[in-house]
């Protein structure tokens, strides 16, 4: 078994490491950001750029843990693959986060994070279980 291989679970357990996990780093991202609007005159497109990368390492440590209960220590090997699908997956985060105030104007960044987030769950699912941690 390498060290990237999930150790067996129920689906169910799966699923709420997979809830839990997003959850964290959804309210990470959304902390950061929140934070950052309120304490600086920055826009919302640099607030996000400074908490992406903060929600992507508690990201990797929850997933890789509660999600795909891996045991072993994480591995260099393995953050720079998950990284490879974070960073996909914040660009396509980011993408539809920077459309969605463009697009509608009076869109507070909360609900174009939450917009964003949701599409990026998916994307971000699919390249962790068939990618990182198969």
């Amino acid at each position: 078994m390498s060290d990237t291989t999930p150790k067996p679970q129920s689906a169910l357990a799966h699923m709420l490491g997979f809830l839990v996990s997003g959850g964290a780093a959804f309210a990470t991202d959304a902390a950061v950001l929140e934070g950052l609007l309120h304490a600086t005159p920055w826009p919302a497109l640099l607030c996000r750029l400074i908490a992406i990368p903060c929600a992507m390492v508690v990201g990797w440590r929850m997933h890789r843990r509660f999600t795909f209960a891996v045991t072993t220590p994480g591995t260099l090997r393995e953050f720079l693959s998950f990284a490879t699908v974070g960073w996909s997956a914040a660009a396509v985060n980011y993408g539809v986060f920077a459309a969605v105030l463009m697009l509608i104007p009076t869109a507070l960044p909360f609900i174009a994070l939450v917009a964003s987030s949701a599409v990026a769950m998916v994307y971000s699912y699919l390249g962790y279980r068939f990618h990182v941690f198969r």
